[in-house]
């Protein structure tokens, strides 16, 4: 038999963590894995762009895979930050720095702040890195109160300088002009 999408146990405000124990929804535990979650579901819509090479695909795909891993273990309370993070390792961590290094090998030196967006595909990127920086903001919170190992924050704060990059490089490489910050408009 199909289980029930809805079963009413969130309708007075609370949720369950992994493991069974209830909180309110807005508990700083939630905030993080909701955000991650709505990072994800941003790359969903990043990830589906037809501008994206193969390459770019698998490591979106790979990403959100993490991010998934990440969600169950923010959503599972954790005794020391020494818990590890299922399916998350230092190797992640170097994927996504050696990709943020490529691309921005191919990127002049930027000249001032630069305006999000550009073209649709770096407008997502863009998304994607204020969702990161939000729900690395929540993690941060998070790992004040409760253990939070040191590897997810790494991984969260690396991400948000992959999007900026891929953002830049999507507007640098598609030769579209990007917009800097003028203070006196």
């Amino acid at each position: 038999m199909k289980s029930k999408v809805y079963t009413l146990t969130g309708d007075k405000g609370t949720t369950s963590l992994v493991g069974g124990q209830r909180v309110a929804k807005d508990d700083i535990r939630v905030e993080a894995y909701g955000t991650i979650d709505e990072l994800n579901a941003n790359l969903g819509l990043l990830a589906h762009n037809t501008k994206l090479d193969h390459e770019m695909h698998e490591i979106i795909f790979k990403v959100q895979n993490k991010l998934f891993n990440i969600g169950a273990y923010l959503a599972t309370e954790q005794k020391s930050i020494d818990d590890p993070v299922y399916g998350l390792t230092a190797d992640d961590i170097a994927l996504i720095e050696r990709k943020i290094d490529e691309m921005d090998e191919e990127l002049p030196p930027m000249r001032g702040f630069i305006l999000p967006g550009g073209s649709r595909l770096s407008a997502l990127c863009d998304i994607c890195r204020t969702v990161t920086r939000r729900a690395e903001r929540r993690i941060i919170t998070l790992a004040s109160q409760q253990p939070v190992n040191p590897l997810v924050l790494r991984f969260v704060n690396r991400l948000s300088d992959f999007f900026f990059i891929f953002a830049r490089y999507n507007n640098v490489t598609n030769q579209v002009e990007e917009i800097l910050w003028d203070k006196n408009a």
